[in-house]
């Protein structure tokens, strides 16, 4: 009988983030859980992870999240019966935030996350730097296609606010090295990604794709 593996990519991001993640099609059925747009800003991530968790159809699954993705992962684990719980480049509890998102959050800087902001950055560095970057921000742009202005403010906001004091036994976290979003000093019990960035599920997904299936026979 073949396990049924769903993965959640991280904010913005779309199932493309995945393209390098393989595992033998004889043993393992991929499934892809797609984002939701917040009911509103004032949503709770418990509520938001229910409405999610109606993607899952089969029971006792693998769920891998990426990023935000981990997080909602571990809050649907709260609901859900699983199988095993992964999270790759993301945090287990509200002690792992930077001290550089603990600013963020107390400094309501997440307030200026927002699709225009995005896209102007995008312009000035396909400005400054030529054709090379603007090539890089089409692939992009390919895999982070979530834009709505509620989505991505709820998004940060939750990361940044989430409660989880406890980390939930049993989670296998994997984490890279040269983390910037959530740097690995900050980061317990976790199997460590040598150079693995915090997009290494697009550079490491070979790796990644190895320890995983160690790890689930």
């Amino acid at each position: 009988m073949k396990k049924h593996i769903y993965l959640i990519p991280g904010t913005a991001a779309s199932s493309n983030i995945f393209d390098r993640i393989k595992f033998p099609k004889d043993e393992f059925e991929i499934h892809f859980i797609d984002w939701l747009i917040p009911v509103s800003l004032n949503e709770s991530i418990e509520a938001y992870s229910m409405r999610l968790s109606k993607q899952i159809y089969h029971q006792n699954p693998i769920i891998i999240g990426v990023s935000f993705g981990g997080i909602i992962a571990q809050e649907i684990s709260k609901i859900l019966p699983s199988k095993e719980i992964v999270i790759i480049s993301s945090i287990k509890n509200k002690y792992e935030l930077s001290k550089i998102l603990y600013f963020v959050k107390i400094s309501r800087l997440y307030l200026l996350v927002t699709p225009k902001l995005i896209n102007l950055t995008e312009k000035i560095l396909s400005f400054t730097f030529g054709n090379r970057t603007k090539k890089q921000i089409e692939v992009y742009r390919n895999y982070l296609p979530y834009r709505n202005s509620i989505y991505l403010r709820w998004a940060v906001k939750q990361a940044l606010f989430w409660k989880q004091k406890i980390s939930i036994p049993g989670i296998i976290h994997l984490h890279g090295t040269n983390d910037f979003v959530f740097p690995i000093r900050n980061i317990k019990a976790c199997l460590k990604i040598e150079n693995g960035s915090h997009a290494m599920i697009l550079t490491k997904g070979k790796k990644i794709s190895s320890i995983l299936l160690n790890k689930f026979k």
